[in-house]
């Protein structure tokens, strides 16, 4: 393994090296595991590391961050940390453990074990596999569950028959695994599966871990090709049941697709879309308001995501009727959109049939969306104009005139600002 060591970037090398180091001088064993290794072998970059130490990951991660610079945060309960480097390079760090279930899908109780016990309590073999990068046996492969011959073979296998009943989201990994690397879930594994859902594990998780099984799964390159596979394989009633297959919610996520595209390669330089919030709000688009703040609240959303996936519910008929204006003013335009998240308004763009709504949206982004005006209130008391909310009511109407008009320069704001009924402000 060390000839698939030797061909990382130098960031992770450097990080491999203090990490050999610091296992010499606390005299532990430590190991990369999980997806950093199987990606390794697939030659698929992978900038997250994962470390299992034999001996107190906290007191590893901790002398790794002060080496490095880092920040470090810890998760006491479990034995883990994370330390992010300054140049973004994430590494978690975990003590050798073991995990039992008390009943199916239920948090696991953790106790100290090694590398075997670690790697026995993952979800799938391609994920089981670890390298020494310890002093002593720096290099070595550890594979006790044949996990390279199974990438090698493109398929997905479980690693014991009770995997599905102990941790249900491992059926919505499974798919993602699967979806991510062209792989295959192996016949045996597949049965498992089946029977677990036959049994409903997955009503039986904690909501928010299905939550952010599903994030993680629209954050994927192709979440389209995702979701269908989940619809098929296991349905989509888990997560809501306004969320039947149905041909009309493919065709809105793939609508969304093409317009998160069309906003990243027109205007870069804006804010990044949580485009994984737009795919669960094309999913959702048939819900009512009622329906989507039960469902949000079920699954704990932040209120900031909770609000946009609210916002659209409201927002598309009206923005679908009156930007289909072909005379509507650019101020009216900006009044209707600027309140909304890009989120809610690329659903919009993706979502219409009319060509003048799509149109007048793209005009909001190019031109109107980050308008400023140069005129501020010590121009107003210049003009005479008394401080209070006139100061505001006057700002806002120069700023819909600018948009309208286009205005160039200050003076220009100025000479606006004149027309208005002065004595009714002053």
């Amino acid at each position: 393994m060390e000839k698939y060591l030797r061909l990382l970037p130098a960031e992770l090398k450097e990080v491999i090296s203090y990490a050999q180091n610091i296992s010499g001088q606390l005299e532990y064993r430590a190991y990369l595991v999980g997806g950093f290794v199987r990606d390794l072998i697939l030659d698929v970059p992978n900038l997250d590391m994962d470390i299992v130490v034999e001996g107190d990951g906290l007191k590893f991660a901790e002398a790794l961050c002060n080496c490095m610079d880092g920040k470090l945060t810890k998760h006491r309960r479990f034995g883990t940390a994370t330390v992010i480097l300054p140049n973004k390079i994430k590494i978690d760090v975990a003590t050798a453990r073991k995990e039992t279930y008390a009943h199916p899908a239920a948090l696991p109780v953790v106790s100290p074990g090694d590398i075997r016990d670690d790697l026995a309590r993952r979800d799938f073999t391609i994920n089981a596999m670890a390298i020494n990068i310890s002093s002593a046996g720096f290099g070595n492969f550890i594979d006790f569950f044949h996990g390279k011959d199974d990438l090698l073979l493109k398929r997905i296998r479980i690693l014991h028959d009770l995997s599905f009943i102990d941790d249900p989201t491992r059926i919505l990994r499974a798919i993602r695994f699967e979806q991510r690397y062209g792989l295959k879930i192996e016949p045996h594994t597949y049965s498992l599966l089946r029977q677990a859902l036959k049994k409903g594990v997955l009503e039986k998780v904690d909501k928010q871990r299905i939550r952010d099984e599903m994030i993680l799964t629209l954050k994927e390159r192709e979440p389209v090709k995702y979701i269908k596979r989940i619809s098929k394989l296991i349905g989509l009633s888990f997560f809501s049941p306004k969320l039947r297959p149905a041909q009309a919610k493919f065709l809105y996520l793939a609508k969304a697709k093409k317009e998160i595209a069309w906003f990243k390669k027109s205007f870069p330089k804006k804010r990044m879309l949580d485009a994984w919030l737009i795919y669960l709000m094309a999913m959702l688009k048939d819900a009512d308001r009622a329906e989507l703040l039960s469902l949000c609240r079920k699954f704990a959303f932040r209120m900031g995501e909770t609000k946009r996936i609210q916002s659209y519910a409201h927002a598309f008929n009206k923005a679908d009727t009156l930007l289909a204006k072909k005379d509507i003013a650019p101020s009216k335009v900006y009044q209707l959109l600027e309140p909304l998240s890009y989120e809610v308004i690329i659903l919009i763009r993706a979502l219409t049939r009319k060509k003048e709504v799509k149109m007048n949206i793209e005009d909001f982004f190019r031109v109107y969306n980050g308008t400023r005006i140069h005129v501020n209130g010590d121009d107003l008391k210049s003009l005479g104009i008394k401080p209070g909310p006139a100061f505001k009511n006057i700002l806002i109407k120069l700023l819909y005139a600018k948009i309208d008009y286009q205005f160039k320069s200050k003076e220009e704001e100025l000479a606006f600002v004149r027309t208005l009924s002065i004595k009714k402000w002053s």
